[in-house]
Order: C-alpha cells, then sequence, then structure tokens
C-alpha cells in the first residue's frame, strides 16, 4: 500500500510564531520597528510548538498511512531563520536518524513544486494555493486547530 504524501507548515502551524515574538528583547522590538518580526535573528529558535501538533502528528505517524514532511519558508533576508528551522525540529522531534522528522524538512519559497497529497498550511502564500492536491487551510473554520486537522486525515486513511 502506498502511503500518502502529507506536508505540514511551520509558521502558525505547526509552530507558535507569536511565542516567539513575545520572547523578543526590548531591543529587538526597536530595532525590527515593530514589524518584520521573521527578519529578526534567532526568533525561529524561540517558538513553542502549537497547541496539539506534536500530539496529532505523533498519531498521524502511527496510524501508518501518511509519508510526511515539514513544508516550510524561511525568510530569505534572515540567514538565521534557516538554521533555527532545523534546530527547532530537532528540538522537538530529535536527532536521531529514526525520529519523525529526520531529514524531512524543506525549506521552499515554491511549495506548489511539491507533489502530495495534502498540505496543511495557514496561508495561501509562497505556492500553497496552487499545491496540486489537498490544501487543508489551517486556522479556517474548517480546521481551526489541530484536533480537527487530525480527525480529518484520520478519516481519509482505509
Amino acid at each position: 500500500m502506498t502511503k500518502k504524501i502529507l506536508y505540514i507548515d511551520m509558521d502558525n502551524v505547526l509552530v507558535d510564531f507569536k511565542s516567539g515574538i513575545d520572547r523578543l528583547t526590548a531591543v529587538e522590538l526597536e530595532i525590527c520597528g515593530g514589524k518584520d518580526f521573521d527578519e529578526v535573528p534567532g526568533i525561529f529558535a524561540r517558538m513553542d510548538p502549537m497547541p496539539g501538533a506534536i500530539e496529532s502528528l505523533r498519531e498521524l505517524h502511527a496510524c501508518g498511512k501518511y509519508d510526511m514532511y515539514l513544508l516550510s519558508t524561511a525568510p530569505w533576508n534572515n540567514p538565521s531563520a534557516w538554521h533555527d528551522k532545523i534546530v527547532w525540529v530537532q528540538k522537538h522531534f530529535g536527532t536521531e536518524e529514526k525520529s519523525l522528522f529526520h531529514k524531512r524538512l524543506i525549506l521552499s519559497h515554491h511549495k506548489n513544486l511539491n507533489r502530495g497529497d495534502y498540505l496543511v498550511d495557514d496561508r495561501e502564500a509562497r505556492g500553497a494555493k496552487d499545491f496540486v492536491g489537498k490544501h487543508i487551510h489551517f486556522g479556517q473554520a474548517e480546521f481551526p486547530d489541530w484536533e480537527s486537522v487530525a480527525n480529518y486525515l484520520l478519516a481519509q486513511v482505509d
């Protein structure tokens, strides 16, 4: 049996971006001028997981029906973000070869170039709206949280 390919965005889907903003110092807030938070070096390493995200992904992995990858975008003008995202994944999922997302982090500004069955993303930008497959629009009425996403995806398996 072929597994369905499932991509998961990081920012505001797997990772609570606001939690990183809340940890910025007064100096960092002044430098970024209250905008372009994703340009602040180190911000991506300070973020918490979204409620229920890690548990839901472990449950989806355990069902054995999904080949899962993280598909995220990193700001072009913040090189630390590229590093911080992998550090975040390793912190929350482990560094071992058998860890859930070992070598399964894809950083791209063109998500539509990836082939798959499902993309969980909170936005339509960066190619998400043109993704060939089902865009599970996280944070919207049909999929407001991880419980609703996991229930939907678990119902799709045979």
